[in-house]
């Protein structure tokens, strides 16, 4: 590994497993954006006292020449965040959609004057942390809760009017972003 990786280890032991395991994952995402500069890893478990079991949080701030990025994956009771090895993953897959992003948008294939895609929710299963879109021209795309940005997955209802942006998933069309439209309608 090329660039700094600094691992903090919160209200929990260091362990030298999780600490190879994230070396592991700052290495691939490193092969896929080699313009990563620094990279601040930390891993807490803030619920200690928690009664159904331990959950972890996982937070990624990747800096980049002319930028920043963070990633965070709380727990907010993902039972599959009691698996460390879950809640980094999902941390490093939040990370990488990020620069994903960022490197589409430096090499100018997103067109910032056009509305994202949007659609009707039309499935959600809370259990299995997913639902799915219906879009204006009757395809689904399926969306995973991890995708929804600045709103709770909780607070999704069938019918909810949502933007989202649109990626080939390995089993189909899958939202990367999800956002809430609320009462006001889509213009563009």
């Amino acid at each position: 590994m090329q660039i700094p990786l600094q691992i903090t280890f919160r209200d929990m032991e260091h362990s030298a497993a999780v600490e190879a395991r994230i070396r592991e994952k700052m290495t691939s995402l490193e092969r896929f954006y080699d313009r990563i500069t620094r990279c601040d890893v930390t891993v807490e478990m803030p619920h200690q006292h928690h009664h159904k079991g331990k959950l972890y949080r996982v937070r990624i701030h990747v800096t980049v020449p002319n930028g920043e990025l963070t990633a965070s994956r709380e727990p907010h009771d993902n039972h599959a965040h009691e698996d460390v090895y879950v809640a980094i993953r999902d941390a490093f897959r939040a990370v990488r959609r990020q620069l994903e992003d960022l490197s589409r948008r430096r090499r100018g294939d997103v067109k910032n004057h056009e509305a994202p895609p949007h659609g009707r929710i039309t499935k959600l299963v809370p259990e299995q942390d997913y639902g799915m879109i219906a879009t204006a021209d009757g395809r689904e795309v399926y969306f995973h809760r991890n995708s929804v940005i600045d709103e709770n997955f909780d607070r999704l209802a069938i019918d909810n009017e949502v933007r989202f942006i649109e990626e080939s998933g390995e089993q189909g069309p899958q939202a990367s972003t999800v956002r809430s439209v609320g009462k006001h309608h889509i213009s563009g």
